[in-house]
């Protein structure tokens, strides 16, 4: 499969572009790496989570793997080293055991492994080849370390310690006094991408679908509608859980999403190494997709599918076109979504009014992830590029999608296409959703 259709038509540009791409990347790694004293880089912060110098030296790895021996046919520098940063080798529960390089002479192989990458860059074609086509093998990369950068920075909030990371917070923002939710008509429109030079394998390809007329909310769900969930026993019920979403609230005596607790009557979280009050009017964040499930039956709702997410995110009404972003299809800027580190917390609900999509749905980009009801399962047409194991290897299994991106991801790694995936089990990441309703077949906007 190759990764772009058409012909490059300014190299440079892209070249340009995959070098920032590269070095702001590198630039959040060394943040999350050098924040901490060595011993932190080497305990393992929870068993669902590797020791941050192993994502350290694998983000070396991948980037010799695919840069310099893939693209550039240089011999391997440590091959020694690939099995233990072969992700499917070894479980995030057993990396502590192993053999890692110190966090010193990881620091070195991952700066060497770039400045050379950093020539093959300069020296490489984008054309001839799928990996190198609109500079692929460097975007995957680039997206790759960024992809990593985040599950390090889940990493930092499992940890326990005084705070290491600061960011300010989000701008404040009025009360959103809009409709609670919107119609999105029914129709087809273009789901995926055939087009997007870095769009991953997943996203591809471009394809048609029918989607029913359908209800979605403005914004994420909030903390302080969260909370109405749980005072009116939401945890204590079982009509709203499916089984195996009951199973995990009454084998780990749930109450709350992640990092909650209550004391003195109030909620208060820990959040990034501080205990702070739960903030009421940002989105909840740390919820597995049961919980975000029985949330949405408890309101009388559901979650919304995936192709009815992208459609609300994407489809622009006027011109009846998918559009790379809600807001067009100019890149992500600060006044449009909550992106790459620059707070660590999300900002209220409905913030970010240049970043809504032509119907008027928000924060669909950035802030958190948003769960949806459909298991990761191929496009129509879909093909493994560059290597089986980035997708192929899970589909079909109990993962469930997550759309939009948080503030912890990068906007290379944020697209109105891009697919996230995860066990529905999971509340360590920085999620949260948003519900749908079906509407009359005959309601238009």
């Amino acid at each position: 499969m190759t990764p772009t259709t058409g012909t490059v038509s300014d190299p440079d540009a892209l070249r340009r572009r995959a070098l920032a791409a590269l070095l702001t990347a590198r630039d959040r790694t060394s943040l999350l790496t050098t924040c901490v004293e060595e011993p932190e880089l080497t305990a393992q912060h929870s068993p669902l989570m590797s020791p941050l110098v192993w994502d350290l030296a694998h983000i070396g790895n991948q980037e010799e793997m695919w840069l310099l021996r893939a693209v550039a046919g240089r011999d391997a520098m440590r091959p020694e080293i690939d099995g233990l940063y072969d992700a499917f080798e070894h479980p995030r529960s057993e990396r502590p055991s192993l053999p890692l390089l110190a966090p010193a002479e990881a620091r070195r192989y991952a700066a060497e492994v770039r400045g050379r990458a950093l020539d093959v860059l300069e020296s490489t074609p984008f054309r001839g080849s799928p990996l190198t086509d609109a500079g692929f093998a460097f975007g995957m990369i680039a997206q790759h370390e960024q992809q990593h950068d985040e599950t390090m920075l889940i990493t930092h909030q499992l940890r326990s310690g005084p705070t290491a990371l600061t960011a300010p917070d989000p701008a404040p923002a009025p009360p959103f006094k809009g409709p609670a939710e919107v119609l999105v008509p029914g129709g087809p429109f273009t789901m995926g991408t055939s087009t997007e030079p870095w769009a991953l394998d997943n996203e591809r390809p471009a394809h048609h679908r029918l989607v029913p007329p359908f209800y979605i909310d403005t914004t994420p769900v909030t903390n302080a509608e969260y909370q109405r969930f749980i005072a009116d026993g939401g945890y204590a019920r079982q009509q709203w859980w499916t089984p195996a979403g009951w199973d995990m609230v009454r084998g780990n005596n749930l109450s709350a999403p992640l990092f909650w607790r209550q004391e003195g009557g109030r909620w208060l979280r820990r959040h990034f190494g501080t205990v702070e009050a739960v903030p009421p009017d940002e989105p909840v964040l740390h919820v597995s997709w049961y919980e975000a499930d029985a949330y949405a039956r408890w309101a009388g709702r559901r979650l919304p599918s995936e192709e009815e997410w992208e459609k609300a995110a994407r489809h622009d009404p006027a011109t009846d076109r998918s559009m790379r972003y809600p807001w067009g299809d100019a890149d992500p800027t600060p006044e449009r979504a909550n992106l790459c580190q620059r707070h660590l917390r999300p900002a209220p609900a409905g913030s970010y009014p240049a970043g809504e999509s032509p119907l008027g749905v928000r924060q669909l980009i950035g802030d958190v992830w948003e769960w949806t009801s459909s298991d990761f399962l191929p496009y129509p047409g879909f093909a493994a590029f560059p290597y089986r194991e980035y997708s192929d290897v899970f589909f079909g299994g109990d993962y469930k999608v997550l759309r939009g991106g948080a503030f912890s991801v990068d906007e290379v790694a944020c697209r109105g296409t891009f697919r996230n995936w995860d066990h529905p089990v999971r509340r360590q990441i920085f999620s949260g959703f948003r519900t749908a309703r079906d509407a009359d077949p005959t309601e238009t906007v």
